[in-house]
């Protein structure tokens, strides 16, 4: 087996916003060679980010429509490049490694494979996670911990926003498997990540996702709440999933909880949970429930709020309903594209580089 196709694809992945650096072990082409075959990777170099249709690909490669058309629903059926299907014409894209072929290899994960993603991950992909300062995820509480008299845009509105999606799919969450094959992780739920729109589509048609109604997703998302699980999506205001985190697990959860990372690297905490002095008893529910330690209890709790993420997980659980979540004063708005937050993911990895 040549190592050429897979040293041309890791390059060509590292174009990416969320790219696919070199390590020194060489962990990423064994990652490649366990996902594509030479061909494959080979076919793979043929796409760009942006979607096309298989004319246009054929046209610049020189390549035959029909065996190219072959090919490419068969990557794209193996999780290895995106489809979408629209009115009647089918357009293909190439994947970055996160979110894309890490997420899409769900069913496929095995031992072998999660132990070279957790090497990765160690070595190159924490870092290049956080490596713009810019956050990959906006984390979008459940309405009902936060503040009454608080003034919502649509995007705060996680339950409405689930309403209005046109397709919804539920997958198992890749970090929480990939946690458990290497003997390790936790007992939280697993059927947890919802997907949207094209996305939702791409995961029922490949069979690694199935497709539910929107209050089936809604029950999902208060289920994971009551499980301790942080809300979170692209770190835009169009919703296009939301991975439901834990603190052990999660690949930007594991950032701030075992590595003592920043949260802005790899989330926009939108929301600030407030405490209400008069209301607290101290009992210190809250701190069992804060997934990053933000909150200490002496006489009453107190919340670090650079610490904490907005999640409202503190808030769900408050006997004495001390606490509540307010728009942060000083928040940034998410992007209102997810192409938007890409581009200025790159620049900022250029600007920090």
């Amino acid at each position: 087996m040549s190592d050429e196709p897979y040293l041309k694809l890791r390059e060509f992945l590292d174009q990416f916003p969320l790219g696919f650096p070199q390590t020194p072990s060489g962990v990423e082409i064994k990652i490649l060679k366990k996902l594509f075959t030479e061909e494959e990777a080979e076919t793979t170099l043929l796409l760009t980010p942006v979607p096309e249709e298989v004319s246009q690909i054929a046209a610049r490669s020189g390549l035959d429509v029909a065996d190219l058309q072959r090919k490419l629903e068969s990557l794209s059926k193996k999780g290895l490049v995106f489809r979408i299907r629209r009115q009647g014409k089918t357009l293909y894209n190439a994947s970055p490694f996160m979110i894309g072929l890490y997420e899409y290899s769900v069913k496929k994960i095995d031992r072998e494979l999660a132990a070279l993603y957790k090497e990765y991950y160690e070595t190159a992909y924490l870092k290049e996670m956080g490596a713009s300062n810019v956050p990959g995820f906006k984390v979008v509480p459940i309405e009902k911990t936060i503040a009454t008299n608080t003034v919502l845009l649509p995007f705060h509105k996680l339950k409405e926003d689930i309403r209005e999606a046109r397709k919804i799919a539920v997958a198992d969450c890749v970090c929480r498997k990939e946690a458990h094959l290497n003997g390790e992780g936790c007992e939280h739920p697993l059927e947890t990540c919802l997907s949207f729109g094209i996305a939702a589509e791409y995961y029922i048609e490949n069979g690694i996702g199935r497709e539910v109604t929107a209050e089936e997703a809604i029950k999902i998302v208060e289920k994971a709440d009551q499980a301790g699980l942080v809300h979170a999506g692209a770190n835009a205001k169009h919703l296009s999933n939301i991975c439901n985190c834990c603190p052990c697990c999660c690949a930007s959860m594991k950032g701030i909880t075992q590595k003592g990372q920043e949260k802005h690297k790899y989330f926009n905490a939108l929301f600030e949970a407030v405490v209400d002095e008069a209301a607290c008893v101290g009992c210190a529910a809250c701190i069992d429930r804060c997934p990053v330690g933000a909150i200490t209890v002496e006489d009453i709790a107190a919340v670090e709020r650079e610490k904490c993420l907005g999640c409202g997980l503190c808030a769900g659980t408050c006997p004495s309903d001390a606490i509540n979540l307010h728009l942060r004063e000083d928040g940034e708005e998410p992007f209102d594209r997810v192409v938007d937050m890409a581009m200025a993911i790159l620049e900022g990895k250029k600007k920090n580089a």
